[in-house]
């Protein structure tokens, strides 16, 4: 059946451009930054929980140190901090609406953003390893050069990001996450299979029985949709009111709240160790607490992670569906939901269901993330498999609209034909 949608120049062109510039991902993943030590580097991060969740924002570039260590979290950061602002300052709200051409203005300020958040990580980073004895002071030329090659990395990875939305298959920045969870697979499962060998059978079982019945939830999930029947006054030439559906996902925002959540729930961690080369007493004491109670598998992160997603859930979903806007479209197009009156009592009814199914898909959302968290907790498995639960959710989303751009590719072409 894929090859059918091969045989389509234009999707063929699309996965081969999409392919290309995974390979240059995977290939700056693997240049390291010049003058710092790479054993010592892979040291510190193996013993590290909270640098594995980095990790999987830049490929494996982070545990490499490469020219990408930094990945996309600036970026995601970015993104944050701008859609926060939207509902906050009306003039952003307002771009927010006018279509394609506002949102690629707030894209616009998220790229100019980014710059100094990686500048800021950077430097943070350099801070970090520096304090845990990993690498050595560097002169003020080496860490300018230090900073700019990994702000450069992050720019790098925006830009070509860019660029597969464009031209290629899939949303560019969730493909290359993706691709880094992917590739990080292998490693996983080899951290994981050793540590199989010291297991009880039956906890091996359960972790494997957990994994797939979270495969086909997950996938359920993202493709559950409650169908609103809509009916309009015109009728049809057999005499019946002609009628449509208006779909509402049970998870309207995908995996974007999982991401936005593990960059804001790593922020403590990431602080606590620049508290702690403090000489103020009372920074050094907040340093210790976060670092103690924000580890990934304490139960005060795990709750501020739950809470996080659900949180990021409801907000990106009424930022992407706005009652108001489609009672108001419907009501325009002579369209009514039947036994609901047009106007103001659509919009009511519309919220009220958006709410619902937000709520069981946050609730989903939220117990997915936090479950492979609480599996390490219970059974001490591989503190690779912390991250499962994001990494599962963005592996199913990318690939099923991935699946969904290609169908419609490929019949957007079939309607060309008879153009």
């Amino acid at each position: 059946m894929f090859t059918k949608y091969l045989k389509v120049p234009e999707i063929r062109r699309r996965i081969l451009f999409s392919l290309f510039v995974i390979l240059v991902f995977r290939l700056l993943a693997h240049i390291p930054v010049p003058g710092v030590q790479q054993e010592a580097i892979k040291a510190f991060f193996s013993k590290s929980e909270i640098f594995s969740i980095f990790n999987m924002f830049s490929g494996g570039g982070f545990q490499n140190f490469s020219i990408v260590a930094l990945g996309l979290s600036p970026y995601i950061n970015a993104s944050i901090i701008i859609q926060l602002f939207t509902t906050l300052v009306p003039s952003l709200e307002e771009l927010s609406k006018e279509g394609e051409q506002g949102r690629e203005i707030l894209n616009n300020y998220t790229r100019l953003l980014t710059l100094p958040l990686a500048l800021f990580n950077a430097y943070g980073l350099y801070i970090i390893l520096r304090n845990q004895n990993v690498i050595d002071p560097l002169a003020t030329t080496n860490l300018i050069v230090l900073i700019l090659t990994l702000t450069a990395g992050t720019m790098i990875l925006m830009w070509v990001g860019d660029l597969v939305t464009e031209y290629g298959i899939g949303q560019g920045i969730s493909l290359l996450i993706f691709a880094g969870i992917v590739s990080a697979l292998p490693r996983g499962l080899i951290q994981f299979l050793s540590t199989a060998g010291t297991m009880d059978p039956l906890t091996i079982a359960v972790i494997v029985l957990v994994g797939l019945a979270l495969l086909v939830l997950v996938t359920v999930v993202n493709e559950g949709t409650r169908n609103i029947p809509i009916e309009y006054g015109r009728r049809s030439g057999t005499g019946i009111p002609s009628e449509s559906y208006l779909p509402i996902k049970i998870n309207q925002t995908g995996m974007i709240p999982i991401i936005f959540a593990v960059a804001i729930a790593s922020i403590p961690s990431f602080i606590g160790p620049l508290l702690n080369a403090s000489d103020v007493s009372i920074l050094n004491q907040a340093g210790s607490v976060l670092t103690t109670y924000f580890a990934p598998t304490s139960w005060v992160y795990i709750i501020m992670y739950f809470l996080l997603v659900f949180g990021f859930t409801y907000f990106y979903t009424f930022f992407q569906f706005d009652p108001v806007k489609i009672a108001d479209d419907v009501k325009k197009r002579g369209g009514f939901v039947s036994g609901v009156r047009p106007g103001k009592n659509t919009e009511s009814y519309l919220r009220g269901i958006i709410v619902k199914l937000t709520f069981f898909g946050a609730l989903f959302l939220g117990s997915v993330a936090i479950l492979p968290s609480v599996l390490q907790k219970q059974f001490g498995i591989s503190q690779s498999f912390v991250i499962g639960g994001a990494s599962l959710l963005i592996v199913v989303s990318v690939v099923l609209e991935i699946i969904r751009q290609v169908q419609s590719l490929s019949v957007s072409r079939s309607y060309d034909k008879y153009l």
